[in-house]
């Protein structure tokens, strides 16, 4: 078997690709010093995704290989993004104890149980109606 001969990059799009992930480096150091709220993690990881895009894509010839590899590529990608937004939504919901009731489904039963006991029947309920 043979095998393909490698892509060569030009000097001019190797410094662009640098310069573009300096860029992004400088621009991780301004956002990590801002408060952002709940969007600094996500901002954070775009930016890390979009700097090791360029390294795959560039440096690593992912741009001029096999196009299955692509895929796999693009398939782990996708998986990543997938695990950590589910971790996300558990992060972001932690500590939310407000949908929360006391003592245990036996005890809420028996408490549902009891109020019923208590109201009177709808049915034996007469409504004084006047005439009009």
């Amino acid at each position: 078997m043979s095998h393909a001969e490698h892509h060569i990059s030009s000097i001019k799009t190797l410094t662009i690709v640098f310069g573009g992930l300096v860029f992004l480096t400088v621009l991780t150091v301004l956002t990590a010093q801002l408060d952002l709220g709940a969007f600094n993690v996500p901002l954070a990881l775009a930016i890390a995704t979009t700097k090791a895009a360029l390294v795959v894509v560039i440096f690593m010839a992912l741009k001029w290989d096999n196009k299955v590899n692509t895929a796999i590529f693009g398939i782990g990608i996708l998986f990543v993004i997938v695990f950590i937004s589910f971790t996300l939504f558990d992060t972001l919901n932690r500590g939310d104890l407000t949908n929360t009731t006391k003592g245990t489904v036996q005890d809420q039963q028996i408490q549902a149980e009891k109020l019923q006991a208590q109201e009177p029947d709808a049915s034996a309920i007469q409504f004084n109606r006047t005439p009009q």
